[in-house]
């Protein structure tokens, strides 16, 4: 795999690429819906909703942990994982920032 070059974009653009592609995968997806639908579970009921493997879900949570989208807690020998809705909130406000619809320019496109 070859190296991305990020040099020359800002820290906000890179955040946000990393954000995004921590949630480039349907298994990431479907973790964060279950989370939202969800207060909060422990990765083996995560296992029961996704068919997929735990240490494979569990590589999943790592990287969404990695990125802040999602918090986790340890309660004896579990991990709690829940959706950090801070940074939820903060990857939110940034994609409004490509919303299309409150663009000055008219659509030229056809």
């Amino acid at each position: 795999m070859g190296i991305t070059k990020t040099d020359g974009f800002s820290l906000t653009i890179n955040d946000t690429a990393l954000l995004l592609k921590a949630l480039g995968h349907p298994a990431r997806l479907s973790i964060i819906a279950y989370l939202i639908k969800s207060p909060s579970c422990i990765c083996n009921e995560i296992v029961s909703q996704i068919p997929l493997t735990q240490p494979t879900i569990s590589r999943h949570l790592a990287e969404l942990k990695k990125v802040g989208l999602i918090k986790g807690t340890i309660k004896g020998k579990n991990v709690c994982y829940c959706i950090n809705e801070e940074r939820w909130s903060e990857l939110k406000s940034i994609l409004d920032q490509f919303d299309i619809t409150q663009k000055n320019n008219p659509n030229t496109c056809l």
